[in-house]
């Protein structure tokens, strides 16, 4: 396990198409898949995230989001703010 002073965390905003395509499972997923803990949320027409983790498996996260999406969703921006870590412990989608 990461030593607290190498995990990093980021706040995501997602804009586009993103609700109602799946797009919420697949962040869930993809950031299980990377080893990261956090949150997904639709917020009003776009999809917000937080996630903690290594860096390198943020930048994969993030890859990840901008070429493997849900076919029908439509990225037409992502805006990236790092936050402190708030020592989450598991990945959840919330309402």
């Amino acid at each position: 396990m990461a030593g607290i002073e190498t995990i990093k965390s980021m706040r995501i905003s997602v804009r586009g198409v993103v609700q109602g395509v799946g797009f919420r499972p697949f962040v869930y997923k993809l950031a299980h898949k990377h080893g990261l803990v956090g949150w997904v949320r639709n917020t009003s027409g776009n999809v917000e995230i937080e996630v903690e983790g290594e860096e390198e498996s943020i930048d994969g996260f993030l890859a990840g989001l901008k070429t493997k999406a849900p076919p029908m969703a439509r990225i037409e921006e992502i805006a990236t703010v790092p936050l402190p870590p708030k020592g989450y412990t598991s990945f959840e989608i919330r309402k």
